[in-house]
């Protein structure tokens, strides 16, 4: 009688293990909470989790909400909740997280039963064979097996969370760049308007015959920079509004109906403490909660290569039937033998594995807390140069402007040191605009510091500041 190789146990115990696998197997993801518990972590950032949108009553929806939020200047809280509903690489990611859980979970479950029919013909007689069984191996498995899977998905689900918090931090990061883009650009064109008619001004002076050719030419060369600024500017707004066009996911449509407000925010009043900052960061790094994860899951996927590398068995029952013959039942079980293959590959890997997570995991913690202390010297020091633009260097050029105004009325310099002073006054206004956009970059990074989420240094290149501010009063 032959028998195949693959056959497993018609047991009430297997019956009952075989249930227990097809009512696993209808389980899956929700797509309604794809982060699972992780998604707590993005909440507490006052955030909604988002969900994949499967269908079409769902995306109109979520269109619905976009376009409610577009229908007035969008603030940087406005712009993260807009790229959460509607980036198309956020839902990407997301969908590619659930299908990586739900590979996950079905790693975790039993094996399929296996069934068996045979039939063989020797002369008149028939032979009927009907076998039942399930791998025991996979049976003994299971819970390591299992834990496994949970501890997959676990590090998937915070993989996701991050993606999230990322995807608010490029959003809010590409809004400070458009508005602080946008102002510079409408600040660039009053220079132009006043570069017009300074240039007009003097090129009436000089067919009067009080301003020289020297001065006029001065003035025209100012107005020609001052006309290429404007249109730096400009390409400068439209390069980082499609930038932020990108982050939020915006079609052609909904590109057109984006405004943004006038001018960035105001400096807060008072600096983040960074005591406060390090409390914070303790409890919401997702990058340690992620290495963690990834630890555990390396750890239990070490203690199931260890059984699963050599615990290969199968069993099975049988019932067979020949022509006139009374009914044959049995079972049979099946062990392979580990002669030329002990696991020992396997099990070494498999620790191996683990040493790098636990590795990774220490280099994760070295790297939090230096780059948060990095991050929070960025964001002091660009919130100390904003303040001091705002406080000092711009209330001095004032006054100087304001002095050099009634010096002209008291005919004790001329139109040309006027203008000369007007033109440093253009460096240090852009300063400040460039001082302001830089704290709140840094202010994004340091957050996104906080709690884990990589980002781009904001720290100027030595001498940028000065060297645009140089530029712009050419």
């Amino acid at each position: 009688m032959k028998r195949r190789s693959a056959r497993r146990p018609a047991t009430p115990a297997a019956l009952a293990a075989l249930l227990a696998a097809l009512l696993a197997g209808c389980a899956s993801v929700d797509v309604a909470r794809p982060l699972g518990p992780a998604g707590e972590a993005v909440e507490r950032d006052g955030l909604a989790a988002p969900t994949l949108l499967a269908s079409a009553a769902q995306r109109a929806e979520r269109d619905a909400a976009v376009q409610s939020l577009l229908a007035r200047p969008l603030d940087a809280d406005a712009a993260v909740r807009v790229a959460l509903l509607n980036s198309p690489a956020l839902q990407a990611s997301l969908a590619t997280s659930v299908a990586a859980q739900n590979r996950a979970l079905q790693s975790g479950l039993l094996a399929r039963p296996h069934f068996s029919f045979e039939r063989a013909r020797r002369g008149d007689e028939v032979e009927i064979t009907r076998a039942l069984g399930i791998g025991l191996g996979d049976l003994l498995t299971w819970p390591l097996r299992r834990r496994v899977a949970e501890r997959e998905r676990e590090a998937e689900r915070w993989r996701a969370a991050a993606e999230v918090l990322r995807s608010a931090h490029e959003a809010r990061s590409a809004w400070v760049r458009a508005v602080a883009a946008q102002q510079r650009a409408q600040y660039q064109q009053q220079v132009l308007e006043a570069a017009e008619a300074s240039a007009e001004l003097a090129r009436r002076m000089q067919s009067v015959g009080n301003f020289s050719r020297l001065q006029r030419a001065r003035e025209q060369a100012f107005e020609a920079d001052a006309r290429a600024q404007a249109a730096r500017a400009r390409l400068a707004a439209t390069v980082e509004r499609e930038a932020l066009v990108r982050a939020l996911g915006l079609n052609a449509a909904q590109a057109q109906a984006l405004q943004l407000p006038d001018r960035l925010p105001d400096l807060p009043e008072a600096a983040r403490e960074p005591e406060a900052v390090t409390r914070e960061a303790l409890e919401r790094r997702l990058d340690l909660q992620l290495a963690h994860a990834q630890w555990r899951l390396a750890r239990a996927g070490s203690a199931a290569g260890a059984w699963t590398s050599w615990l290969d068995l199968g069993a099975s029952a049988f019932r067979s039937k020949e022509s006139a013959q009374p009914v044959q039942r049995g079972w049979e079980l099946e062990l392979s033998l580990p002669l030329l293959d002990l696991g020992g590959a396997q099990r070494a890997a498999a620790g191996a594995d683990e040493l790098a997570a636990l590795a990774r995991l220490d280099q994760a913690q070295v790297e939090a807390g230096s780059l948060l202390r990095e991050r929070y010297a960025a964001y002091r020091t660009a919130f100390d140069l904003a303040r001091q633009q705002r406080d000092e260097v711009v209330p001095l050029r004032r006054t100087i402007a304001d002095e050099m105004l009634l010096q002209y009325n008291g005919m004790l310099v001329g139109v040309f040191e006027l203008l000369a002073d007007a033109r440093a006054q253009i460096g240090s206004v852009i300063g400040a605009l460039d001082a302001q956009r830089d704290f709140w970059l840094a202010d994004a990074a340091l957050s996104a510091a906080v709690r884990g989420i990589p980002s781009a240094s904001v720290l100027p290149a030595p001498g940028a500041a000065a060297a645009g501010a140089a530029e712009a009063g050419h």
